[in-house]
């Protein structure tokens, strides 16, 4: 029965020593349960980190059950929506897991977005509440008339729960508070974060019965089709995830006493919530919080005066960093390992990371819709493979073709995946679900991956993003990475535009470092990597390139942007 069941899946013969095949996803409880045992064991640890202050697991466990009382004062709890549209300060993740302990079901939304973008959101999961940063107060107004079931908004502030600890805390709030535009909510419905807190403080924790398959997140996503709509995340689905990974990093509690994780990735994020924040918060480390990494300037500046053990990042972010003038001043040597992962990280940007930080990215993949991870590659490899790696304990993957069939190995089709980090569906859309699995139970990714003989995984690309030239395929991510390894190319986009010649071209959209750069010698660059129907006809320079609020680049907007060619 072993070998059979190796045979089928070839990744677990190539499993570190000691690796087991499966977990006990029964067995794990819920988030609560997580977080409970976890602000009991951990209690004195510090487990947040910003504008130069620390919370202790302890202080952040009586915040969230204070904030967990005063909903269930307010008449809210099991099944009851409640969003949070938050950056990376204190205040958001105390929110998150308030609305778990509650029994509640957390509604993330990027504080980035507009006011009809929120209220679309806000409408479509149900919202009834919603924490939001002082900062983005002013897009909630202009959306409160299209939302009229939203009953409380909670107001928060980047330095609320800190006090007075840090001494970054009071001079950062003053900077950020003079970057709020004005704005007027219902007093009515409106309240300070910090109000709640005290309120709840003198109030029990509630009662309630909360099991694993109740939702606790509602991720949105574009998905496979652009169309907003929210994954639904169980409570098993979180733990289950947090479990495959703990065993495949290998972290105990025991040594993870003075872990710190780099914490850039927005918290509203899949990617972070779930491998940085409740991740750590169930073995006992500290997550550092970047409000703002956008600022490159002042991460780099947090970098050089922190000591940290993890670090996760997204392509656009080790690129960043790897370009800053002043990257050199940060310590890497307490850096335990590094993990990439949202988007695919370019050979160019992990060998600029290996030479200056001394290690290798350990690139993994995963969507909203499985909590995220997936697959990633193992502790301790050396070089960095162009892999995602091998799927979690747990997990089974299939390539497909069109048709559905599995594809045999090394054969590029569609990325399927099954296991208990896989959601229970999309919210209220029961058509895009059964879209969305096969009818053997496995979801479908929409990427365009391969099996590699050992079981590891390579993503080609997105199947949406695939280019049609004259009937042969070209996979953006290739045309890319050997783009990127040019000297004068800051990051790069490659997308397909209308031909009436060969039905698409190729259009390179490209950052450089110098502007006078000719497009025929980037096209003879490419030429020298690629074959001659995947080099771009096109170059557009571009001093930025449109990210999403992870750095993802949005071939999207590229490509809506590109006019008909070849008439």
């Amino acid at each position: 029965m072993a070998e059979n069941r190796s045979a089928e899946r070839p990744w677990l013969s190539a499993y570190p020593p000691g690796m087991p095949h499966a977990i006990d996803a029964e067995g794990l409880g819920t988030v609560v349960d997580l977080f409970d045992r976890s602000v009991l064991r951990f209690a004195e640890r510090p487990a947040l980190t910003c504008f130069g202050a620390s919370l202790r697991f302890r202080e952040v466990g009586a915040a969230a059950q204070a904030v967990a009382a005063w909903l269930a004062g307010q008449g809210y709890g099991k099944g009851d929506r409640v969003a949070v549209m938050m950056p990376n300060v204190p205040a958001c993740p105390v929110a998150l897991l308030g609305v778990l302990v509650a029994g509640c079901t957390v509604v993330n939304v990027n504080p980035l977005y507009t006011a009809r973008e929120l209220a679309a959101q806000l409408t479509d999961s149900g919202a009834r509440v919603l924490f939001v940063l002082e900062n983005f107060g002013h897009t909630v107004e202009k959306a409160l008339p299209q939302v009229p079931a939203l009953e409380r908004i909670v107001v928060a502030g980047p330095g609320d729960l800190l006090g007075l600890k840090g001494h970054l805390v009071n001079a950062v709030s003053r900077r950020v508070k003079r970057a709020v535009p004005p704005f007027a909510l219902p007093p009515a419905r409106t309240l300070r974060f910090e109000a709640v807190v005290r309120a709840g403080r003198a109030l029990k924790r509630p009662a309630v019965t909360i099991e694993p398959n109740d939702i606790a997140f509602l991720q949105y996503t574009g998905g496979t089709t652009g169309v907003a709509k929210a994954a639904m995340l169980t409570h098993r689905n979180i733990t289950a995830n947090i479990e495959q990974s703990r065993l495949w990093f290998r972290t105990s509690e025991d040594d993870n006493e003075g872990s710190v994780v780099v914490t850039a990735l927005p918290l509203y994020h899949i990617f972070a919530l779930t491998a940085c924040f409740l991740f750590f918060f169930r073995v006992g480390g500290c997550c550092l919080l970047i409000p703002n990494p956008r600022d490159i300037d002042g991460f780099v500046k947090t970098l050089s005066r922190t000591r940290f053990t993890k670090f996760a990042g997204v392509n656009t972010l080790f690129n960043a960093l790897n370009n800053h003038p002043k990257i050199g001043r940060v310590d890497w040597s307490g850096l335990h390992y590094v993990v990439g992962g949202g988007m695919a990280v370019q050979s160019s940007v992990a060998a600029r990371w290996k030479e200056i930080t001394g290690h290798t990215i350990l690139e993994g993949y995963g969507l909203s819709e499985t909590a995220p991870v997936v697959s990633v590659n193992p502790r301790g490899m050396e070089t960095w493979s162009g892999t995602i790696g091998f799927p979690l304990p747990s997990t089974d993957v299939s390539i497909r073709g069109p048709d559905g069939a599995a594809l045999p190995v090394g054969v590029p089709g569609e990325l399927c995946v099954r296991g208990p980090q896989v959601m229970a569906g999309y919210w209220n859309r029961p058509e895009e679900t059964r879209g969305a699995m096969t009818a053997d139970g496995y979801f479908r990714t929409g990427d365009v991956a391969l099996m590699e003989p050992d079981g590891q995984l390579r993503i080609v690309d997105r199947m949406k993003d695939m280019i049609l030239v004259s009937g042969f395929n070209v996979y953006p991510n290739e045309v890319e990475d050997v783009l990127a390894t040019h000297p004068a190319v800051v990051e790069c986009a490659v997308v397909g535009a209308p031909c009436a010649e060969s039905g698409e071209l190729v259009v390179a959209h490209v950052v450089l470092r110098d502007p006078t750069l000719s497009h025929d010698a980037l096209r003879a660059h490419a030429r020298a990597g690629l074959t001659g129907y995947k080099v771009p006809r096109r170059f557009v320079v571009h001093e930025t390139l449109p990210k999403t609020n992870v750095g993802k680049v949005l071939r999207r907007a590229l490509r809506d942007g590109n006019p008909p060619a070849g008439a």
